[in-house]
């Protein structure tokens, strides 16, 4: 029988469900997703690392879990929100429910709740603080402690690689600076025959010009790209050296590097149906998102960066590429994974850029 669960807000807000998954208690920031599908890929998304997410489609684990659809070696939440978490999957592919795979790794889950309310208090009052608890503690002993609870500000550290690792290919080497990279960056980089070799987050330049790449990706990532200066440094001394390639943090490190500047959206960009417009071409992407801060357009003014891609939302920055050198970055993740594919042919421009160096 499922046990007793409360999501505590920092604004005092509390929402009584049932506990899956995992019991005891979470601290994360409470964000949502509002894709209809892809949660195993959401769940395994080191970019998700200290946040709870609530997924506004209302019924989730309905295909089970599986061995396919993971992006890391294990989920990344804090925590994991839903209207009905479904206990009877059915998909040819299964190999348990959502509630055995969260269990396993101590992730705690909450169902039973509006999620629809507690979406609109979100995009009202912006993301929170928050705690999921099977505690029998009062609500204000709970609300004080959400209030006092200061989150880490080392996501990078705790989600990128800790080891140089190569998965060869016969085609352009390509050196993947890991700050929280989902797998299927490496599989669209092996599916162009590229030769690529994984680095811990706060590898050196002098260490990464070594390898002798023929590019550079700045993987996606969790947290406050601020956060990281040494990084960013990092991407300074390469910006000229080599062809690069970011996403989403990648893309905000590259921008601070040029010397723009980083603000944090108040609900953030969550979800695989983001309409992106390429400011070239004119034509609009579908596009898969996960992050918490935008790159300010009045902050690339003076810089050498040119604005490539709009958020067709809220105007937002989703692109931007280098005056001079062969150097571009998106906010959303070309990769699909969750879809859509649209964005695909990114991975072509890197090689292609590759290829004419």
């Amino acid at each position: 029988m499922s046990m007793n669960a409360r999501l505590i807000l920092e604004d005092g807000s509390i929402f009584a469900g049932k506990a899956f998954g995992a019991s005891g208690e979470s601290f994360g920031e409470v964000v949502f997703n509002t894709g209809m599908t892809g949660y195993q890929e959401v769940l395994t998304d080191p970019s998700y690392c200290g946040q709870i997410v609530t997924m506004t489609y209302p019924l989730i684990g309905n295909y089970g879990v599986n061995v396919d659809d993971i992006e890391s070696t294990r989920p990344q939440v804090r925590g994991f929100i839903v209207r009905e978490a479904a206990k009877y999957p059915s998909n040819w592919r299964n190999m348990g429910t959502i509630h055995e795979y969260l269990e396993r790794y101590g992730i705690m889950g909450i169902e039973g709740i509006d999620t629809r309310a507690l979406t609109k208090r979100i995009r009202e009052h912006g993301t929170m603080r928050g705690l999921i608890t099977t505690s029998e503690a009062s609500d204000e002993e709970l609300h004080a402690r959400v209030r006092a609870w200061e989150p880490r500000r080392d996501q990078v550290k705790q989600v990128t690689t800790p080891a140089i690792y190569r998965c060869p290919g016969e085609g352009k080497r390509v050196v993947l600076m890991d700050f929280g990279t989902k797998s299927g960056t490496v599989r669209s980089l092996l599916k162009r025959g590229c030769d690529v070799t994984i680095v811990p987050a706060y590898t050196s330049a002098e260490e990464v010009l070594s390898w002798q790449p023929h590019g550079v990706m700045l993987s996606n990532g969790p947290g406050d790209p601020a956060d990281v200066p040494e990084i960013i440094e990092t991407v300074r001394k390469l910006i000229g050296k080599v062809p690069i390639f970011g996403i989403c943090l990648g893309h905000q490190l590259i921008s601070l590097a040029c010397g723009a500047k980083t603000e944090k959206l108040p609900f953030g960009h969550r979800g695989a149906n983001h309409p992106v417009k390429d400011v070239t071409s004119g034509r609009v992407y579908l596009t898969s998102q996960n992050h918490g801060y935008y790159v300010t357009k009045e902050s690339l003014e003076g810089t050498d960066l040119l604005l490539t891609h709009i958020n067709q939302n809220d105007g937002t920055v989703e692109g931007v590429r280098h005056k001079m050198y062969p150097v571009f970055s998106v906010q959303y993740h070309p990769e699909a994974r969750p879809g859509p594919d649209d964005s695909d042919y990114l991975f072509d421009q890197f090689v292609d850029f590759m290829n004419n160096q």
